[in-house]
């Protein structure tokens, strides 16, 4: 049995991240976002929706670029800290011991300990109601090569324990079920009991 539920958002998990921003340290901020999510493969495209109210609205909106970090077990408490305090009153970065370096690309700063860095660039400002959403271009990405296996340059997010964000909890993401395209794979005879000798 169903039970019907009003119209809401209830499509999760969801990632939660860090998004950095800042033209330079004096104004380098974080803050956390659950509504984010890629748009298009060709070029490159992802979005975060912010509330106008929040402290870093104003910085993405005036610089036009801002760096999606991902987040970890480790990373955790700060995800959760910088989603409820405010940049106006706090400086993040110092008070959650987390190291700002500047983008590869962007001026935005990087999360030093996030395992990937996305250097995003706003494309447009879609006016949506409770949150705008800025829709933007990934110029650069930087990924953490304790988690890329030096035998088949394979990189291996699992080993950094992401988290994501469902109903107001957080959780870790478990083991491995399948892989892309393993549904409809043939799986291989096996050959006649080892070619009989």
């Amino acid at each position: 049995m169903k039970e019907s539920w009003k119209p809401g958002t209830v499509i999760y998990p969801l990632p939660a991240v860090l998004v950095s921003c800042g033209e330079n340290e004096e104004e380098y901020n974080l803050l956390t976002v659950a509504w984010t999510g890629t748009v298009c493969t060709n070029p490159p495209m992802c979005y975060i929706s912010v509330r106008r109210e929040r402290h870093s609205y104003d910085i993405i909106r005036r610089t036009g670029e801002f760096v999606i970090n991902l987040t970890t077990e480790e990373l955790a408490r700060a995800t959760d800290w910088c989603g409820v305090r405010s940049g106006r009153d706090h400086d993040k970065f110092r008070e959650m011991g987390l190291t700002a370096r500047k983008g590869s690309v962007v001026s935005a700063p990087i999360v030093e300990e996030s395992p990937v860095n996305i250097e995003c660039r706003v494309k447009q400002i879609v006016p949506l109601g409770s949150h705008d959403m800025f829709l933007a271009e990934v110029v650069g990405v930087q990924v953490d090569d304790r988690y890329i296996d030096p035998d088949t340059g394979r990189f291996a997010l699992e080993k950094a324990h992401p988290i994501v964000y469902s109903h107001g909890e957080y959780f870790s993401l478990g083991k491995v079920i399948g892989h892309f395209g393993w549904s409809v794979r043939k799986k291989k005879k096996k050959r006649a009991a080892a070619k009989k000798q």
